[in-house]
């Protein structure tokens, strides 16, 4: 289903710039660190009877570490198209929002986007979906030039990955392994917000 002329727009002010066809996806910064942080914080008792005291404080240092800045003068390169800082909804949603926002498809490979450890061990214990974990302190962008905007990223300490590209279909494609599916859109309350995701 469609967007309305209004909700298309707020989208859209959402996003830096728009995607185009034939682009490289860039993501900037390993997904879910916000949430992680907050089930950390919100789930410390259950997560004790898997991992360590030691585990658990270390990993909320370290997590805290990772958030990329908004404020990094890189954000303003002329080879980056579009830019969305991820918060929530996780990065799924900021596939589908600069996808929509740009009307261009999209073919992404799950297995490419930048996730620490911690997260995807949290997940797991707590029966989460990372990629729709609020992931504030990630960038998702687009360009033209995609391996040479990882590298030097990756020279600035922010780890980053290509992970697809963008076509002129309407198709959103996610692949991870021998499995492909279609990106969905995110749900929302009536108020317009996005609804908070947690489960798979």
């Amino acid at each position: 289903m469609k967007l309305g002329q209004q909700a298309l727009e707020a989208l859209q002010a959402e996003i830096t710039g728009r995607l185009n066809p034939g682009e490289d996806l860039v993501v900037a910064g390993e997904i879910g660190i916000s949430g992680t942080l907050v089930l950390i914080s919100r789930e410390k008792e259950k997560l004790r009877k898997y991992f360590s005291e030691s585990f658990l404080y270390m990993s909320e240092d370290t997590l805290q570490k990772c958030k990329v800045s908004r404020e990094d003068d890189f954000w303003m390169d002329k080879r980056i198209s579009a830019l969305y800082f991820t918060k929530e909804g996780g990065i799924l949603s900021g596939l589908w929002k600069m996808a929509e926002a740009s009307g261009v498809g999209l073919d992404v490979d799950l297995r490419k986007i930048p996730i620490r450890q911690e997260t995807i061990e949290v997940c797991e214990r707590l029966d989460v979906d990372p990629y729709k974990l609020e992931s504030e302190g990630t960038v998702l962008l687009g360009t033209g030039q995609g391996n040479a905007l990882v590298r030097e990223l990756d020279a600035r300490g922010i780890h980053a990955a290509v992970i697809g590209h963008t076509d002129k279909g309407n198709d959103r494609l996610l692949h991870s392994g021998e499995i492909t599916r279609y990106l969905e859109r995110p749900r929302f309350h009536h108020s317009g917000k996005e609804k908070k995701h947690g489960k798979a």
